[in-house]
């Protein structure tokens, strides 16, 4: 790895000074690149028994619980977002389900034939792939990312964010280690070294070969405006629908299970809940059981003063514990309770509402429908003002409402009687790929609406032979057009 900084890099100004800052910075990320691309050329060509020893490898990396350990504890040091027992789950699970989606797929050579068609698809690495990784998941996105990057043939350079430098570079030394076991080269797996700027990221998204882009929405357009061929997913606020045929008690666990894990991390977790209004009441005292304290009015004023300044989410109150931010907002009453989390009744939505965005912290907003057609109504409001194209979620018996969400809303997942952070990114008890990265398509200014996977770091390329000539009749095909409008 190039121990040379960035650091000394001053913003660009137009001086002649600040011209040659930019082309040290591409000369020194060329280098990793260069490096990438000569350990990549090798790799792909060793088959397949390869590509799978060396995405295990980067996969018992993390998962191996000491290592594993360390992570989660140095992510949370270094971020101060999130929890180190959460984050540990989230290391082992997330890779763990990746390594059960990827087992026995084939990535290398013929991957498909098609006899009748006369087609063979066969795979093909995309090279060298830059990942562009958030604080709030310094060492299971890269992870994962890396795992599928190896699986597919390629070489990958990670760009964390800033505060997830330290986890992700402790995470590499372990990758490291564990592909020279394997006798596979360290220059298949890099990383901008630190200070990280967006300097180095941008040039390195200019000169790889794809970009695989979660974090902040700065970056992913960056990653779609550089040039490269670019992954870049939207942004989260998922609200969750609570109808009169819900299991209540059951609808409040999940929803207080996906809302504190992690101190509410994940962009999957809920920020609103609107529920029917025959059973509002009840559904409050569920979350109430399950941990939440409902916030006064005045109460409510005084934790958006200190979770928003100058219309800016607060650093200060991401992904904290309920107990801290209540202390911040001056609320000691609240903060005694020990809430697992906080909640505030709202009616309305936009800038001027704030808490209808998201939140990244365990306060959940809610809000009261008078039936399922005004609940998903609202979901689309909000969805308007923030987080179109992610997911949503339904508690409720009623299959049909499930469908009629996915047919109206501007959704890439419905979530179903499931806790929404574990569920939305893949799970046991679901068939959703697993993945920290969910496209949210043209709804959220993204090119796909899958589970970020293996398949988005491959080419295919397709063999086609003659076959049977197969000419259809026009009135074979027209047939009903002509009889409904005539020729």
């Amino acid at each position: 790895m190039n121990s040379r900084a960035f650091g000394a890099i001053v913003p660009p100004t137009g001086t002649r000074a600040d011209a040659l800052a930019q082309q040290d910075v591409d000369a020194q990320v060329a280098a990793l690149v260069a490096r990438a691309h000569a350990a990549q050329r090798d790799f792909a060509s060793a088959g397949q028994q390869t590509l799978d020893m060396a995405a295990s490898a980067a996969a018992w990396a993390i998962m191996e619980p000491s290592r594993n350990r360390q992570l989660a504890e140095l992510a949370v040091r270094d971020t101060g977002l999130g929890n180190v027992d959460d984050k540990f789950q989230k290391n082992f699970r997330k890779t763990l389900g990746l390594l059960r989606d990827l087992h026995g797929r084939k990535t290398h050579g013929v991957i498909a034939r098609d006899t009748e068609k006369g087609i063979v698809e066969i795979a093909r690495p995309v090279g060298v792939v830059a990942a562009i990784t958030p604080s709030t998941n310094p060492a299971a996105t890269p992870a994962n990312k890396i795992v599928n990057a190896l699986k597919c043939g390629n070489a990958v350079i990670v760009a964390p964010s800033p505060k997830g430098h330290s986890a992700c570079a402790l995470l590499l030394e372990f990758i490291h280690a564990e592909l020279a076991k394997a006798g596979l080269s360290p220059d298949l797996v890099q990383m901008l070294p630190a200070p990280i700027t967006k300097t180095a990221t941008a040039a390195l998204m200019r000169q790889a070969d794809l970009i695989v882009a979660t974090g902040s929405q700065a970056n992913v357009r960056m990653a779609y405006t550089s040039g490269t061929p670019a992954f870049g997913v939207g942004a989260g606020n998922v609200a969750s629908i609570v109808t009169t045929s819900a299991d209540l008690t059951d609808a409040a666990g999940k929803i207080a299970r996906s809302k504190t894990f992690d101190n509410a991390t994940s962009c999957s977790s809920e920020n609103s809940v609107v529920i029917e209004s025959p059973v509002y009441d009840a559904m409050i005292d569920a979350l109430r059981a399950a941990g939440g304290v409902l916030l006064t009015a005045s109460q409510k004023r005084a934790l958006q003063d200190v979770m928003w300044v100058e219309g800016k989410l607060a650093g200060g109150c991401t992904a904290k514990a309920a107990q801290t931010i209540a202390q911040l907002a001056g609320l000691d009453d609240v903060a005694a309770q020990q809430p697992a989390f906080l909640m505030v009744e709202e009616s309305g939505v936009g800038a001027d509402h704030p808490f209808s965005g998201e939140k990244l912290s365990p306060v959940l907003t809610v809000y009261r429908a008078g039936n399922f057609a005004e609940a998903a109504s609202l979901v689309e409001r909000i969805y308007a003002y923030m987080g179109a194209g992610h997911s949503v979620g339904l508690h409720g018996s009623d299959p049909a409402q499930a469908v009629t969400l996915a047919e109206t809303l501007p959704v890439a997942r419905v979530i179903v009687n499931q806790a929404h952070c574990f569920a939305t990114g893949g799970n046991f008890d679901n068939g959703l790929p697993f993945s920290l990265s969910m496209g949210c398509g043209t709804w959220g200014k993204n090119n796909f609406t899958d589970n970020l996977g293996f398949r988005q770091y491959l080419n295919v390329t397709r063999v086609a032979f003659p076959i049977a000539a197969a000419v259809p009749d026009v009135d074979d095909l027209l047939g009903d057009y002509f009889g409904s409008v005539g020729r």
